[in-house]
């Protein structure tokens, strides 16, 4: 066997350990101080939460518009544990038809059961009542469709940090022990041991353009723990420095590709978010008159079943006294009958309807709340169909967001083109080292020990029929969305146009329905005083008559606060506040008569500043491609 090189020498095992351990403190140290900091990352969400919030505030606020921002969680994930939820077979509650039971109800009168119904329609006392304000208010605290749009928002930030950070400075760390034993003889029972020792610290980040660069600091340690001749330690470290650079495939604003669609689907997630606040109050005031609109017609019920049933009282006073036929009370008393079974029916519906609405608010369906009468009463809009449609183009965020959507489909044909060219990448790395003879080289790198490369790569586009195809593809998705561009911007146009004029209708209706209750009023009045000559069947009609111009004037109400909402929305002009009530614009006049919206209200100042001018009435221009990036 070849005796040792003088270069070489034994160090007793004291010394060997002192220098295993001076030779590997700088990486020990680096690792020590990566894994605290991971450690910190792991059990503290708190600068994520911070990160993320101001990102969607500041994206939120170049939305402008006062648009709103929502709040991240701080729910702590140290309760998501696996305890009670590694069950591999959960348990399950069905038990067989004979273990159950089902009690009978005891026969009740209908007056008692007419009764129960009524109570289930009574608010208990310390039921709080809600204003439409109120409403507003609770749907964007629990509203599980508002969290979840929350969420929505929050996770396209969270999905951008991610890229973000895919694109900045990188660190890792990497130790590997290895410990290898080989008989020093055949049949023998002696080995010779060796335990190898590397870390590998590095940092990468990418270039704009496309490649990386990289830096690597490797330390390795080597002791012969038993050897047939002595036992030995070696030390070296080594730090690389090395980078590729695509110059044809691959390189460009392509390479920047996932960053700018990140960035890019934020400010969609901005605009989503932002729409769906808009939406939502709508959606909510809706709910929130409708439910009304089922409180104005148990009242008008209410009014009728009175009515009627004075009706049978006088007809029964006839049939008495033998000026009536006996089948005239009967008519008049299935009319009641039917009236309350109406009556019932239209007191359970509303209690459904208000436990749905409950829900959507996120309020628990136990919880009793009553419905205070809507207070908003606005003004309706002086526009023409062209200038709504012309503000919609301008100002609705789902149709800006469709546009730049197409100049992504059109920056997806572009990507697909560089596919196509060939590919020439260069590469290089520089390797500084410490000395080779020394057994412990610690680090001092030497100049006499630096090792270099540079590589290029070309590669011809022989076979590019996928990326062809690709491309192909990518032309068709780009037609594809510039055609459902076009329609889209059809169906807002034609959409405003219908907002316009269901303003008008519904105030129109508004004008009708009130001209016939006054009409109905009169009419019934007249019977009533004559009802010794009038027929009871029609003094019924007449009733009718009355609670279903009644019935439409409510709805004509409702309508009108509806469609002067969906008039706002549809033309982008809906804003919300933070606190997700509606704001309303410079000129909307409210407090006034709902049924006379044109005319000025003495207690406000004339209008000085108009932000914003109307577009005149002018042809739309038809969707343009974008112009090509120069």
């Amino acid at each position: 066997m070849t005796p040792p090189s003088p270069a070489r020498r034994a160090i007793p095992t004291r010394r060997r350990v002192r220098a295993l351990v001076r030779g590997l403190a700088p990486a020990f140290l680096a690792l020590a101080t990566l894994a605290f900091a991971s450690a910190c990352a792991n059990h503290a969400l708190s600068d994520i939460d911070r990160r993320i919030d101001k990102l969607v505030v500041k994206r939120s606020d170049h939305l402008g518009g006062n648009a709103a921002s929502p709040q991240v969680t701080q729910q702590s994930p140290e309760k998501f544990t696996h305890d009670g939820v590694s069950n591999e077979r959960p348990d399950s509650v069905n038990p067989a038809f004979d273990r159950l039971r089902y009690e009978r109800a005891p026969r009740i009168s209908v007056e008692e059961r007419l009764a129960r119904l009524d109570a289930y329609s009574l608010v208990p006392q310390g039921g709080r009542t809600i204003t439409l304000q109120d409403a507003w208010r609770i749907a964007q605290t629990t509203g599980r469709e508002y969290l979840n749009a929350e969420e929505e928002y929050i996770l396209s930030a969270i999905r951008l940090l991610i890229e973000r950070h895919l694109w900045g400075p990188r660190f890792f760390n990497d130790t590997s022990v290895n410990l290898d034993a080989s008989p020093t003889a055949i049949g023998g029972g002696s080995y010779e041991s060796t335990l190898n020792i590397i870390n590998n610290l590095r940092a990468t980040q990418r270039l704009p353009y496309g490649g990386q660069v990289e830096a690597q600091w490797v330390v390795r340690a080597t002791e012969q723990l038993r050897s047939v001749v002595t036992e030995e330690y070696t030390q070296s470290s080594q730090f690389i420095l090395s980078g590729d650079l695509p110059l044809l495939r691959g390189a460009g604003m392509v390479a920047r590709e996932s960053l700018i669609q990140a960035e890019r689907n934020l400010v969609y997630a901005a605009r989503n978010f932002e729409s769906f606040r808009r939406t939502f109050l709508v959606d909510i005031a809706i709910n929130y008159f409708n439910l009304v609109l089922q409180q104005n017609g148990i009242e008008n019920a209410v009014a009728r079943l009175e009515s009627v049933r004075r009706l049978e009282e006088q007809v029964a006073a006839l049939v008495e006294a033998g000026r009536r036929a006996a089948f005239d009370l009967n008519n008049v008393r299935q009319d009641v009958l039917d009236s309350q079974d109406t009556l019932t029916s239209q007191r359970e519906a509303y209690i459904l309807s208000l436990d749905r609405f409950k829900i959507r608010l996120g309020i628990p369906v136990e919880e009793n709340i009553a419905l205070a009468p809507p207070d908003i009463d606005l003004a309706g809009p002086d526009t023409t169909p062209d200038q709504a449609a012309a503000l919609a183009i301008v100002y609705r965020l789902d149709w800006q967001n469709r546009v730049d959507q197409l100049a992504d489909a059109r920056r997806g044909v572009a990507n697909a083109r560089n596919d196509l060219l060939p590919d020439f990448d260069v590469s290089g790395n520089i390797a500084f080292n410490t000395d080779s003879a020394d057994d412990v080289g610690g680090l001092s790198f030497q100049g006499n020990e630096t090792d270099f490369s540079l590589s290029a790569l070309f590669s011809l586009p022989l076979d590019r029929e996928i990326e062809r195809l690709n491309l192909r593809s990518a032309i068709i998705s780009y037609q594809q969305n510039k055609r459902s561009l076009e329609q889209f911007r059809d169906n807002i146009i034609l959409d405003a146009r219908q907002a316009v004029r269901e303003v008008d209708r519904a105030f129109f209706s508004l004008d009708l329905q009130e001209e016939t209750i006054r009409i109905n009023e009169l009419r019934l009045e007249e019977l009533v005083i004559k009802a010794d000559e009038v027929d009871p069947q029609t003094r019924l009609d007449a009733e009718d008559a009355l609670l279903r111009s009644r019935n439409q004037r409510d709805s004509a109400i409702r309508d009108i606060r509806e469609a002067i909402l969906r008039y706002l929305e549809t033309t982008g002009q809906l804003r919300v506040a933070p606190d997700g009530i509606f704001q309303p614009l410079p000129g909307m006049m409210l407090g006034e008569a709902i049924n006379r919206p044109q005319q000025p209200d003495p207690g406000l100042p004339p209008a000085t500043v108009d932000p914003i001018q109307t577009p005149p009435a002018a042809p739309l221009p038809p969707v343009q491609e974008p112009a090509p990036a120069p």
